[in-house]
């Protein structure tokens, strides 16, 4: 299984720096994103309790509102059963290298679904 990528909140930061309070876990996992009437098919490349990063086709925009579900593993959960978890976030920072786009969005509210 993968080690979590521990980040390192920073004291005093300025504009161009990120801050981080999550452990990050490297996972990839397939997730349809709905922006406005738009959707997008992507992986993740992480995920942490705050945020995401995806790898997709389609620049989105900063700012712009997102909704996606993740099934995430219960290892990582440390739950018998994987567990389906609907999210809406907004998009912090896009950056396109040469055909994909990295696509960084905040988990600003979460809901874990029954199955």
């Amino acid at each position: 299984m993968d080690e979590p990528v521990k980040e390192a909140a920073i004291a005093d930061p300025t504009p161009s720096q990120e801050v981080r309070c999550a452990v990050r876990f490297p996972l990839t996992l397939p997730v349809v994103i709905s922006a406005g009437r738009s959707e997008y098919s992507a992986l993740t490349s992480n995920v942490s309790a705050s945020g995401v990063l995806f790898e997709m086709n389609s620049p989105l925009r900063v700012g712009e509102g997102i909704d996606f579900s993740l099934r995430m593993p219960g290892a990582i959960l440390g739950t018998p059963n994987d567990v389906l978890v609907h999210c809406h976030g907004r998009v912090v920072r896009c950056s396109v290298s040469q055909s994909q786009s990295q696509v960084a969005a905040t988990i600003d509210e979460y809901q874990f679904v029954e199955q």
